[in-house]
């Protein structure tokens, strides 16, 4: 639930929902290095969420017809993560925030989840861009918090256009660098050195 707290390593950690994991230079799983990840939902029994910046070339329009024309460019689908690759996620972003649409669960501001099942003409009106991922990202209870305290994750403010950039490759050293100070220096850590 949004807003209650965890205990971790003896504090309590609220709830990240709609907050940004960005993969810090020690993480080691090859399916997160330079990785942005929006979290959708965080509760006590885990939290799932979605990698911002990883573009596959199979644009939706192959996958999803008539959603195509309100997806965000690049128009393609993104991997969202390792769990379930053959499901999709489809993250929103209302041009009216505080109007309620059937099928869309809000994660922070204008920015949720859109149930892909409705008709796409009927919400055009009130989407600003979507966009869609395969599979997702996924962690069990404690899991991610235990990430975080291990220093894999840094836990950021999102921005409203970070899941819907025009480029996505980009993503990592722009969240970091616009942190300032000394996590703006690791966006410029190179991808190439290993950490011990």
């Amino acid at each position: 639930m949004q807003g209650e707290g965890q205990a971790i390593g003896g504090r309590a950690m609220d709830s990240m929902t709609g907050r940004l994991l960005v993969a810090t230079p020690a993480l080691k799983d090859p399916n997160f290095d330079r990785t942005v990840v929006l979290l959708v939902a965080h509760e006590p029994g885990g939290a799932l969420g979605v990698v911002l910046n990883r573009a596959t070339e199979v644009p939706v329009a192959d996958v999803l017809g008539d959603w195509s024309e309100l997806a965000r460019h690049p128009a393609v689908l993104f991997e969202g993560g390792p769990v379930q690759p053959d499901s999709a996620i489809c993250l929103a972003r209302m041009r009216h925030p505080v109007q309620r649409v059937k099928g869309f669960h809000q994660v922070s501001g204008a920015v949720g989840t859109l149930d892909l099942s409705g008709d796409p003409e009927r919400l055009r009106e009130n989407l600003g861009a979507i966009r869609v991922f395969a599979g997702y990202s996924g962690w069990g209870a404690g899991q991610v918090e235990q990430e975080v305290e291990d220093g894999s994750w840094f836990v950021l403010d999102a921005l409203p256009g970070d899941a819907f950039v025009d480029r996505p490759d980009d993503l990592w050293p722009m969240v970091l660098r616009r942190q300032g100070g000394m996590m703006a220096a690791v966006a410029h850590f190179p991808s190439d050195v290993a950490l011990n």
